[in-house]
């Protein structure tokens, strides 16, 4: 994902201030990381540079002059170029739980495995329960409903991978034994 793509897209339906940038990316994915106010300014000026964004004015409030950014017709085919492009699955997965779960697996006696299994289980099942609690909330807006769902379903698969390696660990156990 590019931080600049985003910022088009944030772009598209009305021009805006990089602070409100800033905000509504926060806002729109509540679950990712925020995104810094030096991020957003360094990745409009680079986009600014390409011409895919133009500043259309700058607006003096009660604070610092605020400068307003404008997606040009150059910027709105890149975005749709980048909106009609597909991600290419990653072929490494390089996840802290799955490397943390093998070494448990393969360095540990079963009995630890299974201990730290259960609590990671356990640790996902709760937070499984915090996101579905969120998405139910009346209040809950469109962008929070998405990023909970998009969670969910990452950790459900996370707790189907976990119980599927244990259950592969008792039966390599088993097959050890005869």
């Amino acid at each position: 994902m590019s931080t600049g793509h985003v910022l088009m897209g944030l772009l598209a339906h009305a021009d805006r201030h990089g602070y409100d940038l800033k905000h509504e990316h926060d806002a729109r994915f509540p679950n990712s990381r925020p995104l810094a106010f030096g991020q957003v300014y360094a990745a409009l000026e680079r986009l600014g540079k390409k011409g895919f964004v133009e500043s259309s004015e700058v607006e003096s409030a009660d604070g610092p002059n605020r400068t307003v950014y404008r997606l040009t017709d150059a910027g709105r085919a890149e975005l749709h170029e980048w909106l009609a492009s597909t991600e290419v699955p990653s072929p490494f997965v390089a996840n802290p739980l799955a490397v943390k779960t093998t070494m448990a697996l393969l360095a540990a006696d079963r009995a630890t495995a299974t201990n730290f299994m259960d609590r990671q289980r356990a640790a996902h099942l709760e937070r499984m329960r915090a996101l579905t609690k969120q998405k139910l909330d009346p209040a809950a807006s469109l962008s929070d409903v998405l990023a909970a769902d998009f969670a969910l379903a990452h950790l459900d698969a996370d707790v189907r991978w976990l119980e599927s390696a244990l259950e592969r660990i008792v039966h390599l156990e088993q097959e050890v034994q005869t």
